[in-house]
């Protein structure tokens, strides 16, 4: 892996963006390209639940085209796919000492890897709250998921709804949420935004219990 088709599609973008190129790439915006951004996403996520290697492929480079036109249109403003590369590059380094610094060779977990990068992602953003980093724009089960998570993981004390029965394995979870999806349905009620009103109760709880406790606590918790 030499990266010199990357360098290609460097150029073909540059190409098609700059004057005498393409006039439709050449009117985008960073705005402008996220729906196909969020596309591209979910068509590559179907690629790997089908398995299929050949599809895979495809989404990815479609998936690649992205970043490398949000990258052109940033060169237009004063950064581009090497600050974009550089910064990814440094963070994965600073994040795998135990592969990268003095503490390399030291034999962790996969677990002790997660909970080390979690501290030092804290860290590096000065976080003080367990729903820093936590968009908004995610999708409610995805969100909901995630806030949960973050604030057990930041060692605050929730109590969770009840459910009807608990399921015994992913398969039985799916099916529960797939009732309670049919049943909104049924009952005229919008499952999405029920779900992310819940989460913002849910928020308001974390941000509360946050207030109340130990303002030198250590919070241990980064974003996906």
């Amino acid at each position: 892996m030499t990266g010199q088709e990357v360098l290609e599609l460097i150029s073909v973008m540059d190409r098609l963006r700059s004057p005498g190129g393409c006039p439709w790439d050449a009117e985008q915006t960073h705005e402008s390209l996220l729906e196909y951004l969020l596309e591209e996403t979910h068509e590559f996520i179907a690629a790997v639940e089908s398995r299929d290697e050949t599809e895979m492929v495809e989404e990815l480079g479609d998936l690649l085209l992205q970043v490398v036109f949000h990258a052109r249109i940033g060169q237009e403003h004063g950064w581009d796919i090497d600050d974009v590369a550089r910064g990814i590059s440094e963070k994965l380094i600073r994040r795998h000492p135990h592969v990268f610094a003095a503490e390399a060779g030291e034999v962790l977990s996969a677990e002790d890897v997660a909970q080390n990068w979690t501290r030092r992602k804290a860290a590096e953003k000065q976080r003080t709250s367990a729903l820093d980093g936590i968009p908004r724009s995610l999708p409610a089960l995805s969100q909901a998921q995630k806030t949960w998570r973050r604030a057990r993981e930041s060692g605050l004390e929730l109590s969770g709804a009840g459910v009807p029965s608990e399921p015994d394995d992913a398969s039985a979870l799916g099916e529960q949420l797939l009732a309670l999806v049919t049943l909104a349905e049924a009952r005229g009620w919008d499952a999405e935004a029920a779900l992310r009103q819940q989460i913002n109760d849910l928020r308001t709880r974390i941000v509360t219990l946050e207030a109340s406790r130990d303002p030198d606590a250590d919070l241990e918790h980064g974003s996906g």
